[in-house]
Parts: structure tokens; C-alpha cells; sequence
């Protein structure tokens, strides 16, 4: 558990609104990108630095600025200068251990997920992205890991294609959030994929190494709940927020959106039975073969009690023993005592004990 939760040992003592960043840092250069686009489509494109950053001046076109890379303090802290944002809210984005959640702040609403994607090997990570909802602007801070999932909405701006250019931010952030739970999808399935050949090999063999493959996917089972079964919460949160920034034509999309996360939700719980049915057919197996071993060597121990009876009698040391000086005693007895095998055998064999 402690390589799971991320340290905050560093905030201790520090006052409240104190931008300081907890997690990793996996990118060495921050990047920010600023879209501007409107009914149209893409008016404008760029990288640009952080002193060139300020709010969109009063028009018809959304701008959407997108930072790769939250470990910079000195960037986001001039960023939230520039869009007035609060301090507190700029502490959650660079601590990239938040739960998923929405915060009304009246002139922005405040939206942190988790962004889940498969590495290979079929390792899930996750990465936190914050998304700030203005009136004409929103910004989206990521961790800045390799890749995101925030390319099609790019491509439907540049190409002018849907809704997405004559709506608002609002509508923007619901295209992102939508991505975001949508790549949730590909994630669950390819875990289900592998527990159900996982399941497979169980049945029929108590591999040790399974037993690594099942702990290794019911702790990826803990991760994805933990990311998906908050924003359930969250997108109910801006549907009933009562924020004007986000217009009545969008929450009918946030409601899809919604019905998509119980589905993950539900697929994740039905996934997390089957991680416990399975562990319970390991523990079968592993005692059933533990039974049969004890089985073959109960039997082999209950042939040789007899046989072990006769070597022990002619084992004695009297001198009156008849069969010693009997020119056929040893044969008679080896053929007695290889009878008794037999006929022990057979019967076990009548009664299926064997």
C-alpha cells in the first residue's frame, strides 16, 4: 500500500494554499499549447511560454490552454495569476494524488480525473488531469506522461467537425471527460481479457505464477476503482451543480456520460467477484492436488502395513521358528506377501480409492 500512496511528508506544516508539488516528474520541460477556436473552427494554434499566458480577450472564440507537466510550481502559480484562480485549487492540481472531484468556485468550476491508459506488458497507469472550466476558456493540467487521449477533440477542432466548435467550453470539457471515461472502456475490457485466460489456466493448473498474474490484476482492480467510482460522482456533481457555466444543452451529454461510468462501475465490481471466485478455485486446486498426493501416499503407506507385519514376524529372533529351515519358506512367503499387494490393489481399485 505505501508504493501506491503517493508521499505528502514534504507539505507538513506548510500553511494552506502553499503550491507545492507532490508526485512525479515525468516530464523534464512543461508544455503548454493554447487553441482558440470558434464557430469556424481553429482560429489559432500555438506553444507558448508562460509569460505569454493571459485570460482570452472578450469575442466569440474559446480558448483552450493544455499544460503537460505540473511539477513546474513557479508556471502554474503564474498561470493561476493570470486567470485569478485561488490558491487551494492551484494546490490540488500540482497534488497529483487527488480523489476525482468537481468544486464550484463562481466563476470556474474545478473538475480533477484520472486519465487511465495500458503501457505494455498490459500495466495500467494513471495520470491526474485537472480540468478549469471559464466562461470563455478552459485549462487542463496532466502530469505529462507519454500520451493522451485528448487527440480527437484536437482533431475535431482542426477539421470543424461536430459541435464541439459551436458550443462553449462547457461543452469542451464534457468532449475531454467523455474521452477520458471512453478510453475507461479499452482499459476494463483488456482486463477482462485477461482474466478470463487467466481463469482458464486456473481450472486446469495451480501455477504458482498465476497465483503472481492474479495478485498483480486484483491490485490493478483496486487502482481502476478507486479512479472510475468517484466520477460517477463528479459528473452528477456538474450536472446538478446549478453552475452557469454549464449550460442545460451540455448536461443532456453529461447524462450519457454518466450512464457510460455506471457501466464501468458495474463491469469493475463484476470483475472483482470474479477475482475472488478465482482465488477460491487456486485454493481448490492447490488442495485438491494436496489430496491427491496425501491419497497415493496413504495407500502406498497402507499396502506396505501388512507386508511390513509378515517381515516383522519372520524378523524375530526365536529358535524355534519352522518355516526358516523350510527349503520353500522364502519362496512361499515373498509369493504371500506379493498376493497381498495384489489383492490390496484390487480392492482399492473396486472401491474407486484409487
Amino acid at each position: 500500500m505505501a508504493k501506491r500512496v503517493r508521499r505528502r511528508s514534504q507539505k507538513v506544516g506548510l500553511a494552506p494554499g502553499t503550491l507545492v508539488h507532490v508526485g512525479e516528474e515525468t516530464v523534464q520541460k512543461v508544455s503548454i499549447t493554447v487553441m482558440e477556436y470558434g464557430e469556424s473552427g481553429l482560429v489559432a494554434e500555438r506553444v507558448v511560454n508562460a509569460e505569454q499566458l493571459a485570460p482570452p480577450r472578450d469575442g466569440a472564440a474559446v480558448t483552450w490552454i493544455n499544460v503537460d507537466g505540473v511539477h513546474h510550481v513557479e508556471i502554474v502559480e503564474r498561470l493561476g495569476t493570470a486567470f485569478g484562480i485561488h490558491p487551494l485549487l492551484l494546490e490540488d492540481v500540482l497534488n497529483t494524488n487527488q480523489r476525482p472531484k468537481v468544486e464550484d468556485f463562481g466563476s470556474y468550476v474545478y473538475t480533477v480525473l484520472k486519465m487511465l491508459s495500458l503501457k505494455p506488458g498490459g500495466r495500467v497507469d494513471s495520470e491526474q488531469v485537472s480540468i478549469i472550466i471559464g466562461d470563455r476558456w478552459l485549462i487542463t493540467f496532466q502530469e505529462g506522461k507519454a500520451g493522451d487521449v485528448f487527440d480527437p477533440a484536437r482533431r475535431w477542432i482542426r477539421e470543424n467537425r461536430g459541435r464541439i466548435c459551436r458550443m462553449g467550453p462547457d461543452h469542451l470539457a464534457y468532449s475531454l471527460i467523455d474521452l477520458i471515461v471512453d478510453n475507461y472502456f479499452a482499459v476494463v475490457e483488456d482486463l477482462g481479457d485477461r482474466l478470463d485466460a487467466l481463469e482458464e489456466q486456473l481450472l486446469t493448473s495451480a501455477d504458482p505464477a498465476a497465483l503472481r498474474r492474479l495478485h498483480d490484476l486484483r491490485t490493478e482492480l483496486v487502482t481502476l476503482r478507486r479512479s472510475v467510482w468517484p466520477v460517477r460522482e463528479v459528473i452528477a456533481g456538474l450536472q446538478r451543480g446549478g453552475s452557469a457555466l454549464i449550460r442545460e444543452p451540455t448536461q443532456v451529454y453529461l447524462r450519457d456520460v454518466h450512464d457510460h461510468t455506471v457501466q464501468i462501475i458495474d463491469a469493475l465490481d463484476a470483475y472483482r467477484d470474479m477475482s475472488a471466485g478465482m482465488l477460491e478455485i487456486y485454493l481448490t486446486n492447490v488442495s485438491n492436488r494436496l489430496n491427491e498426493v496425501m491419497k497415493v501416499l496413504t495407500i502406498i503407506a497402507t499396502i506396505f502395513i501388512p507386508l511390513t507385519f509378515v517381515v516383522g514376524i519372520y524378523g524375530m529372533n526365536f529358535d524355534v521358528m519352522p518355516e526358516l529351515r523350510w527349503r520353500w519358506g522364502y519362496p512361499v512367503v515373498m509369493v504371500g506377501m506379493v498376493g497381498i499387494a495384489l489383492s490390496m490393489v484390487w480392492y482399492f481399485r473396486r472401491k474407486r480409492w484409487w
